[in-house]
């Protein structure tokens, strides 16, 4: 499987951008899909994730009420709406898919077997 993210930019401080990350595989049904986000000097960090069949969905502390994951199956693409940037957002963003379960809250990197490569975000203040 192979993950293509798109839709980074720089942006303004209270801007909004859109990440899309679309799988190339045929046949794809992975357990959970997320989005995690290494910034400058620091380790990658999880930002949210959608459990692909029932939908539900999971937050940062710090992207909740800003950021919303969605998916599209048909178009086997995962989407990342980010509303009120700050400059503390400023990463690369990266997808990833989790198609072997491994607990009801994956939230860890190892979690996930495939990525996409990041999409830079450049909030300025």
């Amino acid at each position: 499987v192979q993950l293509q993210a798109s839709g980074g930019g720089l942006v303004q401080a209270g801007g909004s951008l859109r990440l899309s990350c679309a799988a190339s595989a045929r046949t794809f049904r992975p357990y959970f899909m997320a989005w995690f986000r290494q910034a400058p000097g620091k380790e990658r960090e999880f930002v949210a994730h959608i459990q692909w069949s029932l939908l539900s969905t999971y937050y940062a502390d710090s992207v909740k009420g800003r950021f919303t994951i969605t998916r599209d199956s048909a178009k086997r693409t995962v989407f990342l709406q980010m509303n009120s940037l700050k400059p503390e957002d400023t990463a690369d963003y990266y997808c990833a898919a989790d198609v072997v379960y491994t607990r009801a809250l994956p939230l860890a990197e190892q979690e996930y077997e495939f990525w996409g490569q990041g999409t830079q975000v450049t909030v300025s203040s």
